[in-house]
């Protein structure tokens, strides 16, 4: 004969608590700021095991899509890492400017950093859109997609900035001019005339060390918070 379980009264206690838990957060929505949720989530995470912090940042992250802005993703490795953080509740995006386009009207837009498209070249002549966020978001991570939103992201304390340039120099001589001004940067990605650095920390746009920084066209074009 079938047996039904045993009660677990203090597993379920647990439980219980986990989804009013979430129910609130989930009510009071986002912070104001990105940078603010950068903050917050640093501070949630700090002390937990890399098993409790992925557990803890799939709830916060599941959170984020239900409470903050729609999210719109362009191209495969932002459809897989929206997925893993947010859950499947991602628009698709036909071609980047329609991802640009839904951003321009209130949603965020994680976008593949690939050789199909410069479309974070268009960032430079679109202030108001910027990127708050770069997947993976680890400090040993590679950025794959970068997240793209109406708002400007600030310091979080452990930062890396976006800088593009239409520089044709080499990477390496772009590398050692931005060193010489007290800048560490890393090549990203280069298409069709652009190329994007990662610059270690929080760098403002009005940074008196990229003023002597090679191309005509150039500019930081967002910060995002690493883990």
């Amino acid at each position: 004969m079938l047996r039904e379980p045993p009660p677990d009264e203090t597993r379920l206690a647990l439980d219980r608590a986990v989804v009013e838990a979430v129910r609130a957060r989930v009510a009071a929505g986002p912070r104001a700021t990105p940078d603010a949720e950068a903050i917050a989530l640093r501070a949630v995470l700090a002390g937990l095991s890399p098993a409790e912090a992925a557990a803890a940042r799939t709830v916060m992250g599941r959170m984020d899509a239900a409470s903050g802005p729609a999210l719109v993703v362009w191209g495969p490795a932002s459809q897989v890492l929206a997925a893993d953080r947010y859950g499947l509740v991602a628009q698709l995006a036909a071609r980047p400017e329609a991802a640009l386009q839904a951003v321009r009207g209130g949603a965020r837009a994680l976008m593949d950093l690939t050789p199909a498209s410069p479309w974070w070249g268009r960032l430079l002549a679109e202030p108001e859109l910027r990127v708050i966020a770069a997947l993976p978001d680890h400090a040993a991570g590679h950025p794959r997609a970068l997240m793209v939103r109406k708002a400007a992201p600030g310091p979080t304390g452990d930062d890396r900035t976006f800088w593009a340039t239409d520089s044709g120099l080499p990477d390496a001589r772009i590398v050692a001019m931005l060193a010489d001004a007290g800048l560490a940067a890393t090549p990203l990605i280069a298409v069709g005339g652009l190329k994007l650095f990662a610059l270690a920390g929080y760098v403002q746009a009005e940074d008196g060390r990229l003023a002597s920084a090679p191309g005509d066209l150039i500019g930081v074009i967002g910060a995002a918070p690493v883990f």
